[in-house]
């Protein structure tokens, strides 16, 4: 048996080197179809399924079949075409993720809609329902809404969620009402889909983190407790014992979280100890004291990664600091299934929000969009983990209001952009970015070449439990580097990926190359009882993923 190194390989060079013009590389590309709405929010829902979200303004190219404008979509990755989904509720801003089961949920969204032509119901106590569809291409799959029986318990606009180690989702956050910029009514307080208790939990420290605490960047760590990081501060906290463990702040001053958006990510977790780390970047140094309309669409953003080991001895060395090759306000941070992290979108200069700052563009309180990604090695030394040499460059601003999500092909998806009111189509005097209805992908080199293949792969994986399967390795491939990471790929929405998780696993792939043999995570503590991508990658070659059931497939709460 070739031994499986779980741990990301040095051995990446290839990714970021430029390329010579006849190898393949690293490229954009801009799909023939429109999403009809603006891709705000995503989140791949099945193997050739992305959910997007739009807000609910009467005004969205894309029709329902009764004619109306849509604000939901699926987007079809093998063809790359939409159709429209019947939203009830206005999901302007909200968060989801995953359950155990399958289900996809959508939470909160702004108080709702009306123009005097065109109205919405709230949708900032929203619980929207996608339920596991076997249709490859979507065809009557159905979005579910009651919000007379199913509802938050809070009004929550700009929340945050994350799957946890039963399978239920916990919804961190968010404001009861529309703020122009900073949050003036804030739901400081924790609460559950599906209920744990009928009173939301009050939190101590997004209190602390006013003014600048929607989206607060949460992950879910291999102990089961929750690491959550917003404005400046971050915190451990215990879900079973409602207690919080307040963690160093982010260095200098460097705020992270909207309307002042850096973004964040958990990385990748390896056996046998699956030891977190987090790594947060860009944002801003911004003065929140100041009202917002002393802050300019002009202000540097911040260029700072800070990345924290949350062990005892992690935690007492606190962050460690390094750079991005430029400022980003609104970059995301997404897995790479080899273990690398790419950063991509966002602007140079300004914040997030609309029309807040002293001198929007515009409508839009940012500018100088960056167009060139980035990719970090987490492995590699300090001052050397972040390259874009041989990366392309879009000519497609994707700053506030965009999304990006892997998908299992093993390629990004891209969308979105939208620093306006409303629906602002190309052309409309005095704007510089109106509303982006453009799709394209980013792929990776290896989506130009023969590729490994997992042939088969069982409906659901046990908890700590060996597995074979069969694969094909290319003859190319000598299998000196090989991965096999089990994914959950997120739920993309202003500038963070809820729920984004990679754990690497104890692997073996047989001497005849025909066989793979890997042990999934001991428990859903590691990895949350629900559904994964599965992707095998040999010398930074990786698979198309193949969608399973982590643990049992039973509704939460499951600890199985």
């Amino acid at each position: 048996m070739l031994s499986l190194l779980t741990t990301v390989s040095l051995a990446v060079a290839a990714l970021g080197a430029p390329a010579a013009t006849d190898a393949p590389a690293w490229r954009f590309d801009l799909k023939a179809h429109n999403s009809g709405i603006v891709a705000l929010e995503a989140i791949v829902v099945d193997t050739s399924l992305v959910v997007i979200f739009d807000r609910a303004t009467g005004d969205q190219p894309l029709k329902t079949s009764n004619g109306k404008s849509a604000w939901g979509a699926l987007w079809d990755l093998e063809t790359s075409t939409v159709s429209p989904l019947n939203v009830l509720t206005d999901s302007f801003c909200a968060s989801g993720a995953l359950l155990s089961n399958g289900t996809m949920v959508s939470v909160g969204g702004t108080p709702g809609a009306d123009d005097g032509n065109f109205a919405a119901p709230p949708g900032n106590q929203a619980i929207r329902i996608f339920e596991p569809c076997a249709s490859p291409s979507g065809a009557g799959c159905t979005l579910f809404e009651n919000p007379a029986t199913l509802h938050l318990l809070e009004e929550r606009w700009y929340p945050s969620s994350v799957r946890i180690f039963d399978g239920s989702l916990m919804i961190v956050g968010g404001s009861h009402v529309l703020t122009p910029f900073y949050n003036v009514d804030p739901a400081n307080s924790f609460e559950f889909f599906p209920r744990k208790e009928q009173t939301p939990r009050p939190s101590a420290f997004l209190e602390r983190a006013l003014p600048a605490n929607l989206f607060p960047r949460a992950f879910a760590l291999p102990d089961g407790t929750v690491f959550i990081v917003a404005n400046n501060q971050s915190i451990i906290y215990n879900i079973e014992t409602n207690t919080e463990t307040i963690l160093p702040d982010i260095p200098n001053g460097v705020r992270v979280t909207n309307p002042i958006d850096g973004s964040a990510i958990l990385l990748p977790l390896s056996p046998p100890d699956f030891t977190p780390e987090v790594l947060v970047c860009g944002g801003s140094t911004a003065d929140t004291s100041q009202p917002s309309t002393s802050l300019s669409s002009q202000q540097p953003a911040s260029s700072q990664c800070s990345r924290i080991t949350l062990t005892p001895a992690g935690i007492k060395a606190g962050w460690q600091v390094e750079h991005m090759l430029e400022a980003r306000m609104m970059p995301e941070l997404v897995h790479i299934p080899n273990g690398q992290i790419l950063i991509t979108n966002g602007a140079g200069t300004g914040f997030a929000a609309l029309d807040s700052v002293g001198d929007p563009v515009g409508h839009s309180n940012a500018d100088h969009p960056v167009l060139t990604p980035s990719l970090y090695t987490p492995s590699a030394p300090l001052g050397q983990r972040i390259s874009n040499a041989g990366m392309p460059t879009t000519n497609i601003p994707r700053m506030y209001h965009s999304s990006v999500t892997l998908t299992p092909q093993g390629n990004f998806l891209i969308g979105g952009n939208n620093p306006n009111m409303n629906f602002t189509p190309p052309g409309t005097p005095g704007i510089k970015f109106p509303s982006e209805l453009r799709m394209e992908t980013l792929d990776p080199p290896f989506m130009s070449r023969t590729r490994p293949a997992l042939l088969t792969m069982p409906e659901k994986l046990a908890f700590g439990q060996k597995v074979t399967v069969p694969i094909t390795v290319p003859s190319d491939l000598k299998g000196t580097t090989v991965q096999v990471a089990l994914m959950d790929l997120g739920f993309s929405s202003h500038a963070f990926h809820s729920s984004a998780r990679l754990v690497f696993m104890e692997a073996s792939i047989s001497a005849d190359h025909k066989s793979l043999t890997f042990t999934p995570p001991p428990n859903g503590r590691v990895f949350p009882p629900g559904p994964a991508i599965v992707f095998l990658t040999i010398d930074d070659v990786t698979s198309v993923g193949q969608r399973v059931m982590m643990g049992s497939g039973n509704p939460p709460p499951t600890l199985e």
